[in-house]
């Protein structure tokens, strides 16, 4: 059973593994060990039998949040992890009183593209040039007003 929990410092260096098998540009676990101490972050895990199986991390600014990292190992895609971890990253959004949700995606990135639209994201513009290796425009998608 998956369970979605706060992410842990002692989960910072599965976590950071799980980062550079996906991204490009990862963050490093110094960048990870960092946002946990920040008043102004939530970082999620998804955890299945004592390992991480996801996470989702998300920056708080006044009522704006923006989530920084989502992921879900390969192995474990299509089991709806993705969708849980939005769920409670919602969730935890109205705790802390935000009111609209912001992240960017890659263009190319389709099955992520629906997973946010399935979650309630839309797209409202594009950053050109946002990401780099293999440089790539960005769909910025929004949750909330």
């Amino acid at each position: 059973m998956i369970a979605v929990r706060t992410m842990r410092q002692q989960d910072v260096e599965e976590v950071a593994t799980l980062e550079r098998e996906i991204f490009s540009q990862p963050w490093s676990t110094a960048g990870f060990l960092d946002a946990l101490k920040l008043d102004n972050t939530v970082f999620l895990a998804a955890e299945e039998h004592g390992h991480i199986v996801g996470y989702i991390g998300m920056y708080l600014s006044a009522e704006e949040g923006e989530i920084t990292n989502v992921a879900v190992a390969p192995r474990e895609r299509c089991r709806g992890i993705g969708g849980m971890l939005l769920d409670e990253i919602k969730k935890e959004a109205g705790v802390h009183s935000v009111e609209k949700i912001v992240l960017e995606v890659r263009r190319s990135n389709d099955s992520a593209i629906r997973l946010y639209e399935r979650s309630g994201f839309t797209i409202r513009g594009i950053r050109k040039g946002f990401y780099e290796f293999p440089k790539e425009d960005a769909y910025i998608m929004i949750y909330g007003q």
